[in-house]
């Protein structure tokens, strides 16, 4: 066991860390005013059937309109419930997408104004609304329940065929006709005694009954049944045995979680740790200085090399530099190394900074083909404890890997931070020289549209100074050739783009 939770509790947010061997894995922020919905089920109201994107916006009552593709509506086949099975345990045990539908016409399944019950897949991403399956999936500690399908699945990543077939009897056992629903294990379930496996079959029964009556009489749109508070949805997903210790520094926090561990996982209950210390939990295990790194675009590697990363709509690159690492015999020797600690590097901040979608991985350029080979499979093997699916490609011609990580919530950095004012998001901003010339030419288009008196320049003090010192000639000679006094006025307040001139 080496793994440890912990959990900060407030009035305005929560959170929660993943520790491992005293290394911050990954990290789940709830803020108040701002709760996670994916697993949540909505009575929605179908307000826009595209035919062209095969999709339709859904009223769920957000403040966007939510998403439903084609491909998410309709039945699950026999190879998605097989494929599902490996995502349930990444996904946290929240909704599955499928492709079952995705040769059907939307129209053919939707009308506008049609009542829809849905699940939302993904949280609304930016600019995008939440996206939706009409397929519900009801999680548990050890089953995920599909009403009114007939599959059933186990997850791959119990890899043992007798234990494997072991469950589907349990299941199986306790089927009552071919229209009880599908489930899927989870690696939770692995060793779990049959009698536990009904308790949690029997528990989903009762409550996709109860969400299916409330269905029934709820308002359009409305929500119909939220998952679990995130402190409960993280210990059921992830408190395994390779969990040590759950420390939770808020008493109130900590009887809520004891009263659950005592209903899904009593055998765990003891691991449950109230921590009352004086000093912040996070302080102690140093997880507010790993969250402020990985907030940062730079991540500085052991070895002296270090880790660009650029995070864009589109993608997500990642840049590895050796920096000053020249610590061993050969420069291929020195580019292998930081290579291979960046990509140990790499898995873990895609882990904590949450980085989903496509993400490029530009490796230092190595001429030894085995030693692309080595760092490939040391990238995938650190990737293998991320809940969240991947899929890695080989290098591709130039030098680059490829790969994509499942995005269902909103990144580290776009939960936490929003768009530079000053350089409206794009990261840099006007240089002081630049703005100078900018100015110039202003003045040049003022004095020939109107006739001032005079000019009042007021800008950033670094601009003022600039133009006092070495732009002063040209200040001078401008004055002269628009016939007109300039005044400069600096301005503190002013961001160092941000100028105005005033014809007076």
């Amino acid at each position: 066991m080496s793994e440890e939770i912990l959990i900060n509790v407030s009035p305005q947010e929560t959170r929660v860390a993943v520790v491992d061997h005293g290394v911050l894995q990954e990290l789940f922020i709830e803020r108040t005013n701002r709760h996670g919905l994916v697993g949540n089920i909505y009575q929605g109201k179908v307000s826009r059937v595209l035919p062209g994107m095969q999709a339709a916006f859904v009223e769920i009552g957000l403040e966007r309109t939510a998403f439903l593709h084609v491909g998410d509506i309709g039945m699950r086949s026999s190879e998605d419930i097989s494929a599902l099975a490996n995502e349930v345990d990444s996904d946290g045990g929240g909704p599955l997408a499928h492709r079952n539908t995705a040769g059907a016409n939307i129209t053919q399944l939707l009308a506008e104004g049609q009542t829809v019950l849905v699940q939302v897949l993904k949280d609304p991403l930016g600019s995008k609304g939440a996206r939706l399956t009409t397929q519900i999936s009801l999680p548990s500690r050890y089953l995920v329940y599909m009403p009114g399908e007939k599959h059933l699945g186990v997850s791959s990543k119990i890899e043992c065929e007798e234990e494997r077939e072991r469950l589907r009897a349990a299941v199986r056992a306790n089927l009552k006709n071919e229209e009880d629903g599908g489930f899927i294990v989870r690696t939770a379930g692995e060793g779990v005694s049959q009698e536990a496996i009904w308790a949690d079959m029997l528990f989903l029964r009762r409550l996709w009954e109860k969400i299916a009556g409330a269905a029934t009489s709820s308002a359009v749109p409305s929500l119909v049944h939220g998952d679990l508070p995130m402190v409960l949805r993280i210990l059921r997903d992830l408190l395994s045995e390779e969990v040590d210790t759950v420390r939770i520094d808020s008493p109130e926090a900590f009887q809520q979680v004891k009263q659950f561990a005592e209903g899904f996982f009593p055998h765990m209950k003891d691991r449950l740790v109230h921590y009352a210390g004086d000093r912040p939990l996070f302080d102690i295990y140093g997880v507010e200085e790993d969250i402020g790194r990985a907030l940062d675009r730079r991540l500085e590697l052991k070895s002296g090399g270090h880790l660009i990363f650029d995070q864009t709509e589109a993608m997500t690159t990642v840049d590895v530099n050796t920096g000053g690492f020249v610590g061993h015999r050969t420069l291929e020797e020195t580019i292998f190394k930081t290579n291979l600690e960046a990509a140990q590097a790499i898995a873990r901040q895609l882990r904590l900074r949450n980085l989903g979608g496509i993400i490029i991985i530009d490796f230092i350029d190595m001429q030894d083909a085995d030693h692309k080979r080595q760092v490939l499979r040391s990238l995938e093997k650190y990737l293998q404890k991320d809940y969240a699916r991947t899929q890695v490609y080989d290098f591709s011609p130039l030098g680059l890997v490829e790969m994509t990580r499942k995005r269902t919530r909103e990144s580290l950095q776009r939960l936490l931070m929003e768009p530079c004012g000053t350089c409206g998001g794009l990261g840099t901003v006007q240089t002081v020289e630049t703005v100078c010339y900018e100015i110039f030419r202003e003045i040049s288009r003022s004095a020939r549209q109107f006739e001032p008196r005079e000019m009042l320049i007021i800008a950033a003090p670094a601009v003022v100074d600039l133009m006092l010192s070495d732009e002063a000639k040209a200040l001078a000679d401008l004055e002269a050739a628009i016939g007109h006094p300039i005044r400069l006025q600096a301005e503190a307040q002013y961001p160092p783009d941000q100028h105005d001139v005033v014809l007076v």
